[in-house]
C-alpha cells in the first residue's frame, strides 16, 4: 500500500497545529499575568495559524485584535469578535505611535531583515502603559550536540535558518534592548528546547523532520539515514539535549 504524502500546505497546517500545542500554554500563561484591560487594542505580529489571535480576542472582549502575517492561508477559518486578519509584511506597516495596548511577536523578529530596528518600531506603536511580549529563539552551537548524529542534524537545521538570513542570536539581546528602549518591568523566561524536552517538543521536531527534512538531504547537508536515526532516537535519554533556548521577554511602556 502506498501512503499519500501531504501537500506542502497540508504539511504546513500539521506543523502549525503542533507548534501551537507546544508553545501556546506558556504564551497564554505569561499574557495572563499582565494587566490587560477588557478594552485593550492588541497586535499579533506573525499570527501563523491564529490560535493566539483567537485567544487574545477572548481575553479583551471589549477590545480589538489585529493579526498580521505575510501569509494568511492558515488564518482563513479564524474568526472571533473584535478580530481582524490582515495579510502583509510587518516591516512595511506604518502604525501610528500609541496604536496598541499590547503587542505579541512570537518567533518572528529573528527571521526579519532588521530585527533590532523592527523591535524599536514595535515599541513606538505601544500606547503609554502598554505591554509587549517578544518570544524568540536562541540557537545553541551544533558542535555541542549530545550525539554525533545530533550534531549533523542540528548543523543541517541551522544552515536552513542561516540560508534565509535569520539572526540566530537576536533573542538573547531582547531583554537589554527593551530596557534600552525605555520600557519598565522588563523580565524574561527561558525554556530549553530540543530532543527529550517534552512530549510535544519531541513530536514537533519529529514531524518537522519527517515533513520538511528532504531538502536537507537534497542539499547534501545531512543523509537520509541520519534523519531516520535522529527521529528514531529522539526520546532516548542518551539523546536528550538543549539545542535552542526560547526567550520570552516582556516590558511595559511608561505611562508618563
Amino acid at each position: 500500500m502506498t501512503l499519500t504524502q501531504p501537500t506542502a500546505q497540508q504539511a504546513e497546517a500539521i506543523l502549525a497545529a503542533l507548534w501551537e500545542r507546544n508553545y501556546d500554554p506558556l504564551t497564554t500563561e505569561l499574557i495572563s499575568r499582565l494587566p490587560l484591560g477588557a478594552g485593550s487594542r492588541c497586535l499579533d505580529i506573525g499570527a501563523g495559524a491564529g490560535s493566539m489571535s483567537r485567544w487574545l480576542a477572548g481575553r479583551v472582549p471589549q477590545g480589538s485584535v489585529l493579526a498580521v502575517d505575510v501569509s494568511t492561508d492558515l488564518l482563513d477559518g479564524v474568526h472571533a469578535p473584535g478580530l481582524t486578519v490582515r495579510q502583509g509584511d510587518i516591516e512595511a506597516e506604518r502604525f501610528a505611535p500609541g496604536s496598541f495596548d499590547f503587542i505579541l511577536a512570537r518567533g518572528v523578529f529573528s527571521v526579519l531583515k532588521n530585527p533590532d530596528e523592527m523591535l524599536t518600531r514595535a515599541v513606538q506603536w505601544l500606547a503609554p502603559g502598554g505591554w509587549i511580549l517578544v518570544e524568540d529563539f536562541y540557537f545553541m552551537p551544533a558542535d555541542d550536540a549530545a550525539t554525533p548524529v545530533g550534531r549533523r542534524v542540528v548543523e543541517a537545521y541551522l544552515r536552513v535558518f542561516q540560508a534565509h538570513g535569520a539572526d540566530m542570536r537576536f533573542a538573547r539581546r531582547v531583554p537589554a534592548r527593551l530596557a534600552a528602549e525605555g520600557l519598565t518591568g522588563v523580565d524574561f523566561h527561558l525554556r530549553p528546547l530540543g530532543p527529550g524536552q517534552g512530549e510535544y517538543e519531541n513530536e514537533l521536531m519529529r514531524r518537522r523532520l519527517e515533513l520538511q527534512g528532504q531538502p536537507l538531504v537534497d542539499n547534501g547537508w545531512v543523509s537520509a539515514q541520519d534523519l531516520a536515526e535522529f527521529v528514531a532516537t529522539i526520546e532516548e535519554p542518551a539523546s536528550r539535549d538543549v539545542t535552542t533556548l526560547l526567550f520570552s521577554v516582556w516590558g511595559q511602556r511608561s505611562s508618563a
